[in-house]
């Protein structure tokens, strides 16, 4: 947890002074913990169905024009190929990106960020 607070902004460490939303914008750590929690572990394994417009290939397979296309989000994330290329997989990408994602990740960091402040974690005992 203490890499997650930098020291020149909380020199009193965890509880010190307050903390609040104007602070989690500093917390860089907080936030690649959550990208990588959100690719390894999405919401929503598989895509909200699409629609091909018009007929593809791919890796040899025809995709004929109208067929309902599911991207398994799950599986991309853990791809070492394809994994790290894409941000935030489980709100969408492109033109049809997920419209609340800033408010989705603002509830998460908030919240995180507050409990990881005002709250000293630690593991049970027998637990390293």
């Amino acid at each position: 947890m203490a890499d997650i607070f930098p020291s020149y902004k909380f020199p009193h460490g965890l509880g010190g002074v307050k903390f609040d939303k104007y602070d989690v914008k500093e917390l860089k750590y907080l936030k690649l913990v959550v990208k990588e929690t959100l690719r390894l572990h999405p919401p929503i394994p598989l895509s909200v169905p699409r629609e091909c417009r018009e007929e593809t290939d791919i890796n040899g397979y025809t995709i004929p024009v109208k067929t309902k296309v599911l991207i398994n989000v799950w599986a991309l994330g853990r791809d070492p190929k394809y994994g790290n290329n894409f941000e935030f997989l489980p709100f969408g990408s492109g033109r049809r990106v997920c419209p609340g994602i800033s408010f989705g990740l603002a509830n998460i960091y908030l919240p995180l960020a507050q409990s990881l402040y005002h709250f000293n974690w630690k593991l049970p005992t027998g637990l390293d």
